[in-house]
């Protein structure tokens, strides 16, 4: 997800700004590695690491986290882009095979010869601790849809202390079993995190812990890792000093001893760092790309770094003031048909951006987007826009479209959307970004064209991601009409391109707690057919029925690097991967 980027995103990260150093937040004093000892790497403005624990829960869905969790406890099985190719990682895996049964209703993993950091094996129980943990606290991990893992998974039998074997509910595509859901488990050192009591109490202790961000290098709990890396320190405004863990014993080795990941408030900041040549791999806007020169000038090379995301702003299905408006199909399209997304991609993105119509990322040729997503279902129209709403009920009073007819008949408003019910909706959308900013500012022009009022409110990531949850209309939280993760707070995926987490019903990343039992049905039939019909299908169902609003997908970032920094590719799936790093000149 990456909304994750987790995935989780997965959620994933952009930028943007005002200040120099002295808005960068934790990193001022820093200065350039200048050796071939360390590296300073740019986190994504306002996207400040704030969980250290390898388990995702719904307010800490920050692609960071996970990176620097995998780099301090290493997956069972790494799934990523860092060669090229999204495929498995064996290098950064602990996990060195995976056998199916013939009928696919089981899988057998071998372990490598593994040890944690003080010495112990990773064994079987490692894993099984892990499972259990998920399997109890279900509700609370970010990658939970019900129906999938973990109630799929209907046993953990232990066969010895580096093979055990997991068996499903019925029969599955393996490789989308291996990409998405045998990709998400991490061994965790059972023989210190798991405290007298059971696997509820070892969640809340554990959660507990993490939640203690100063507490982090101090803390022992987060002593016993896996990873090619260490928690040297890790400060609450963000920044992330990682240091060479010398009994990693994986396939991983770290080429650069210390790793600094620095936090910044503003691009701006993170921009006058690179001009200062305090940082060694950062970023730039697409607004930024005429000054291309100046930085290969200073010794950087410029590399767009693209991902396997879509993009796109949740409506709150269950707001009580405008669920009722965001439930009724000719709505949503009136939204969509009001976001000129060529313009936006060409304009604000400045040709870094591809046009997104439907579930299924654009960016990269693919089998998995269907004609019908491709073909753009509702291309930009405000005037067709607006008919749409004055087609139903609507009619434009000072300036903003008012249901002057509420019903249900095909010429009304529709249920639940009472008369004089105003088409205003609010925003909650990432701080910091002028790409964000002009973004939100360009559809707020466009839709008062159709006769929606669009309202901008701004917060750092991490408060849109908490205070935009899974809500009931009773809840106070619930308040919240549309969410924005940022030009870069896009959703990544794994490499088969589900939609469990973000539009099954209930999904573990399901924000706006869209429901649909016709596409609950597709997703289901997308994870276990070996054919791309089903996932076509369920592009085809989504680019119609706008369970969100769609947005262009842009690089994940224009990244600026210091020449003789190479060795890897950028992870399309928008991880990064510190012992992949090397200076090469």
């Amino acid at each position: 997800m990456s909304p994750a980027r987790t995935r989780l995103l997965t959620g994933a990260a952009l930028s943007a700004g005002t200040l120099l150093l002295a808005g960068c937040s934790g990193s001022s004093g820093t200065s350039s590695s200048g050796s071939h000892d360390s590296i300073n790497y740019a986190l994504p403005a306002n996207f400040t690491p704030n969980w250290i624990l390898p388990i995702g829960t719904a307010a800490h869905l920050n692609t960071n986290n996970i990176s620097i969790a995998n780099t301090l406890w290493e997956p069972l099985i790494a799934y990523d882009g860092s060669t090229g190719t999204i495929g498995w990682n064996k290098k950064g895996s602990v996990a060195t095979a995976a056998d199916f049964a013939a009928d696919n209703k089981s899988v057998t993993i071998t372990l490598g010869d593994r040890h944690w950091s003080d010495g112990e094996p990773i064994t079987s129980a490692d894993v099984k601790f892990w499972f259990d943990l998920i399997k109890a606290n279900r509700s609370e991990w970010a990658g939970y849809n019900p129906g999938k893992a973990p109630d799929n998974w209907t046993s953990f039998k232990t066969v010895d202390a580096r093979h055990f074997t997991i068996t499903f509910d019925k029969a599955y595509n393996p490789q989308w079993m291996l990409a998405n859901e045998l990709s998400a488990i991490n061994p965790l050192p059972q023989h210190v995190w798991d405290k007298p009591g059971d696997a509820k109490q070892d969640w809340t202790y554990l959660n507990n812990a993490a939640k203690n961000i100063g507490g982090y290098a101090s803390n022992a709990l987060w002593k016993t890792t896996s990873g090619p890396y260490d928690i040297k320190s890790f400060s609450t405004a963000g920044k992330v000093v990682l240091t060479a863990n010398k009994k990693y014993d994986g396939g991983e080795k770290p080429g650069i001893p210390t790793v600094n990941l620095l936090p910044f408030t503003t691009a701006d900041a993170e921009k006058n760092a690179l001009r200062s040549g305090t940082v060694d791999y950062g970023y730039i806007e697409a607004t930024d790309l005429d000054q291309k020169d100046s930085f290969t000038a200073q010794g950087y090379e410029v590399k767009p770094w693209s991902g396997w995301a879509i993009t796109y702003m949740p409506y709150n299905f269950n707001n009580p003031s405008m669920g009722a408006v965001f439930k009724q199909l000719y709505a949503r399209q009136a939204v969509q048909r009001s976001i000129d997304q060529t313009t936006l991609a060409k304009v604000v993105f400045n040709g870094t951006a591809v046009p997104g119509y439907g579930p299924i990322p654009q960016a990269q040729t693919s089998d998995f987007v269907s004609p019908t997503q491709k073909a753009n279902p509702y291309p930009f129209s405000t005037s067709a826009a607006k008919s749409l709403l004055t087609g139903h009920g609507w009619t434009e009073q000072g300036g903003v479209m008012t249901c002057s007819s509420a019903g249900t008949s095909a010429s009304q408003c529709g249920e639940g959307v009472a008369k004089g019910t105003k088409f205003q909706m609010q925003v909650l959308s990432q701080s910091g970004s002028t790409v964000t900013d002009n973004m939100m500012s360009a559809i707020q022009s466009s839709l008062a064209k159709t006769g929606i009022k669009f309202s901008i409110k701004t917060a750092p990531v991490n408060s849109v991601l908490s205070q935009t949850p899974q809500c009931t209309a009773s809840q106070s939280i619930c308040k919240w009409q549309l969410s924005f993760f940022g030009t870069m707070g896009s959703w990544y995926f794994n490499a088969f391109p589900t939609g469990d987490s973000l539009f099954q019903t209930k999904g573990g990343s399901n924000f706006g707690n869209y429901s649909n039992t016709a596409v609950d049905q597709l997703i289901s039939a997308s994870t276990t057919s070996s054919s791309n019909q089903a996932v076509q299908e369920y592009s085809a169902a989504l680019a119609k029925d706008l369970p969100v609003i769609w947005l262009p997908e842009p690089d994940y970032q224009i990244s600026v690097m210091k020449k003789g920094l190479g060795g890897f590719s950028q992870d399309s799936l928008a991880n990064f991967h510190p012992a992949q790093w090397k200076w090469t000149s």
